[in-house]
């Protein structure tokens, strides 16, 4: 069956005329940037999230990411047609509902969907007919269909009959200053052909160019192919800067290289590890899958441990590095962290792999220090809560020499690299960070 012709003509009505009322739920990296770009698009769009705190930013009109522009969200309040909120009453009104919560790992390294089924459930007490309910949050192929649906579904209105039901992965790539969310290609996904269309007319209104597929699952999987390309590119240049250092050959000056062939070849660059909410978490959600429908993907598997143990790799060099200079051992070793974000010029700690080389450094009893000019103090995470309340500590050049190795994790723009490559007497780059930079005065090592 499909859903009664005046409820879809009544919706695609309201998408045209850009009056569909919009709901994003999650108000972090994903929802907020999606939010505000629909409304910038000319729809009315409310922004539902349970951290009061940060509802109550943004409808200040506060900067609650740091790389907006320092005026969106007050432009966006000003203008009378978006706002925030933590009452799940304002999904009822919506015609629309975006699902952007994360989807992190378990503590046994697993697809966590705790987030997407809370959100599934706080919007099926307020489901009414005629609404169209996407979900952006990265998840196993299948999982809309067997996990969302029936939760929306408990209450006797059904997918493709009483609402409409889609998937449309996130994209986000935060602080890209090339790629936003308007400019992004956006995959939508359904399994009946009427929400389907509706997906497609409504973020044609919103993005440079729809890409339709067939089913809820093919959109799911593109997703998770995407960043599996990634994971395993990510793990195989990792292990050429390995191989390449010991035949003394630079792999940075490879890669640009190579990168000149116009075809056939995309560039990847090493790096201390993997970080965020999709390289990291999408091709465990794709292995975990195929398991449980009996198949395997090796090549998958092994570029996720390659990249899972790089921060030990990191570690051990660093206390190897310091060893073969001062004979300094690991116990008492004073390292300097530079940087603690997953990726410059944000502020997200998530899986960051900074705070795994940090957390593997103390372990074997070296202290360690941060400077991120993005966190001040460090907040609570889930995977390292014993680093909470540090506080990053000042560039100067005194401090710098004091340390036995200053450990550049994080390329961020607003940091003084000129100071630190005069003061460090030892300094080990994992972002290639001094290419074309004045030369270090001390020892320096890309690792």
């Amino acid at each position: 069956m499909t859903a009664s012709f005046s409820m879809f003509s009544s919706l695609k009505d309201k998408i045209a005329a850009r009056e569909a009322r919009v709901v994003t739920v999650g108000l972090g990296y994903v929802g907020l940037p999606l939010a505000l770009t629909i409304n910038e698009c000319g729809f009315p769009v409310t922004g539902f999230d349970l951290n009061a705190a940060r509802v109550a930013a943004i409808n200040a009109g506060e900067r609650v990411i740091s790389y907006f522009a320092e005026d969106r969200i007050a432009r966006a309040r000003a203008g009378g047609r978006f706002g925030a909120s933590s009452d799940p009453a304002v999904l009822a009104a919506a015609d629309i509902v975006l699902i952007c919560v994360p989807t992190p790992l378990s503590t046994e390294r697993e697809p966590d969907l705790s987030y997407v089924v809370r959100a599934a459930e706080t919007v099926a007490a307020q489901l009414r007919p005629g609404q169209l309910v996407v979900l952006e949050s990265t998840v196993w192929p299948g999982a809309t269909a067997t996990v969302v649906k029936p939760i929306l579904e408990r209450g006797g209105l059904r997918a493709g009959t009483d609402f409409f039901l889609g998937f449309s992965p996130e994209r986000e790539d935060p602080g890209n200053a090339t790629f936003d969310t308007k400019s992004i290609p956006k995959v939508v996904g359904a399994d009946d052909a009427q929400s389907r269309e509706l997906l497609d007319r409504f973020y044609s209104q919103v993005v440079a160019r729809t890409v339709p597929v067939s089913s809820l699952a093919t959109a799911e999987a593109v997703k998770l192919a995407e960043n599996s390309f990634r994971t395993v590119n990510i793990a195989l240049v990792n292990e050429m800067k390995v191989a390449m250092e010991a035949m003394g050959v630079d792999v940075w000056e490879v890669v640009q290289a190579a990168a000149t062939k116009p075809f056939g070849y995309m560039p990847f660059y090493p790096g201390p590890g993997i970080g965020g909410d999709c390289i990291p978490v999408s091709p465990v959600y794709l292995s975990w899958r195929a398991r449980d429908v009996g198949s395997s993907l090796p090549i998958v598997d092994l570029a996720r441990h390659n990249n899972d143990t790089a921060p030990d790799r990191i570690a051990g060099r660093v206390i190897a590095e310091i060893a073969a200079r001062s004979g300094q051992g690991a116990e008492g070793a004073r390292v300097l962290i530079l940087g603690v974000s997953y990726k410059k010029n944000i502020e997200d700690t998530r899986e960051s792999p900074a705070l795994a080389i940090l957390n593997r450094l103390e372990a074997m009893g070296a202290a360690c220090d941060y400077h991120d000019p993005y966190f001040p103090v460090m907040p609570p995470t889930r995977d390292h809560p014993g680093l909470a309340g540090r506080r990053s500590a000042a560039l100067t050049e005194a401090g710098v020499a004091g340390y036995d190795a200053v450990l550049v994790t994080t390329d961020h723009s607003g940091v003084d690299y000129d100071l630190v490559g005069r003061a460090a007497r030892l300094l080990l780059d994992t972002r290639n960070t001094y290419a074309g930079r004045p030369a270090p005065a001390g020892a320096y090592v890309k690792i």
